[in-house]
């Protein structure tokens, strides 16, 4: 199923699915809101990922005394393959690999709105 939440410009919160579900496109005003969409997947602890949420990610590939990698989710179109992608915090590169089949774990731990700084402590 598709879904969305929206950051609300104007309140400064996240506005859930439910919140959203009989509204329509044009009381979404574009400066108002910023709509995510949900990517299908959740969380180790069962929590929804969306776009803009800012991810821990363990890969079976990691070491396992590595620290996790600090990403953001991101919505882009990649050489012409729309889709959700990781973005690492430290580079200008994204990977598509947000997948459950490459056996990575992802914890929520914030998000762009709110949490900016989880990124830039990665730097």
């Amino acid at each position: 199923m598709i879904k969305f939440r929206a950051w609300d410009n104007e309140c400064k919160v996240i506005r859930d699915y439910d919140e959203l579900k009989g509204l329509t496109l044009d009381a979404l005003d574009a400066s108002d809101f910023k709509l995510e969409q949900f990517t299908g997947l959740t969380d180790v602890n069962g929590k929804e990922i969306y776009e803009g949420d800012i991810v821990e990610v363990w890969s079976n590939m990691s070491e396992p005394t590595m620290a996790p990698a600090i990403n953001e989710i991101v919505s882009e179109d990649l050489f012409g393959m729309p889709g959700m992608f990781l973005k690492p915090a430290r580079a200008h590169l994204i990977e598509p690999c947000l997948h459950e089949s490459f056996g990575s774990k992802f914890e929520v731990i914030g998000n762009v709105h709110e949490n900016s700084e989880l990124l830039e402590e990665e730097k």
